[in-house]
């Protein structure tokens, strides 16, 4: 069982606290991993481009000049692609780029990259989170205390003295218990996670 250490917004270790097995101590899946992520960016695709062929462009029902004996090219449509304001070549069309994972596998990779976040040691626990007005000078110096300038920062609840604090930092970002991703387990160099936030992750994936 891992244990990890647990800190207050100044920084200092107050406690200890052992990890579920099951959540931050298991095998790590990088197949699973990647697919996690490349479902995630593929379901947040729109998918609404669109441009029009050559079949589609409206004009160009003519010839623009004889076939012969002009000194151009011979042309049948001034909608052809090589002309300004003819068709796209495989123009895009508008497509869904959704993609499915089952349960069991999402859990997989959930695991797998909160694992990876506690073998990396860059997993840090606070014992609580709590700010008494909207500061994000304030906020800026508990991630410096606790060497995390670039976090994800995970809470149980939504408190939105913490997420009006950080939204203007670059490179952090807030998140509660029950939305994070594997995602952006992996874009933010640190995870910064409230202690009760630790314990409603093991309370779903144990």
């Amino acid at each position: 069982m891992a244990t990890v250490a647990v800190y207050n917004i100044e920084g200092k270790e107050v406690d200890k606290m052992d990890l579920n097995d099951n959540v931050f101590g298991v095998e790590i899946n990088e197949n699973l991993v990647h697919k996690a992520v490349v479902t995630q960016l593929a379901n947040s695709r729109q998918g609404t481009q669109s441009a029009k062929t050559r079949s589609e462009v409206s004009g160009g029902g003519r010839k623009p000049w004889r076939q012969k004996e002009t000194g151009h090219a011979r042309q049948g449509s001034t909608r052809a692609p090589q002309w300004t304001g003819g068709g796209v070549v495989f123009a895009p069309k508008p497509r869904d780029y959704s993609m499915k994972m089952n349960k069991r596998e999402k859990q997989i990779a959930m695991k797998s990259a909160l694992t990876a976040k506690v073998q990396e040691e860059k997993f840090v626990v606070l014992d609580a989170l709590e700010l008494e007005d909207v500061k994000t000078s304030k906020f800026v110096e508990i991630l410096k205390n606790l060497e995390a300038p670039k976090a994800l920062v995970i809470t149980k609840d939504k408190d939105e003295k913490v997420y009006l604090s950080a939204r203007n930092i670059p490179d952090v970002k807030t998140t509660v218990s029950n939305t994070i991703s594997v995602y952006d387990l992996l874009k933010y160099d640190k995870v910064v996670i409230v202690k009760d936030a630790v314990k409603a992750i093991e309370e779903v994936y144990a």
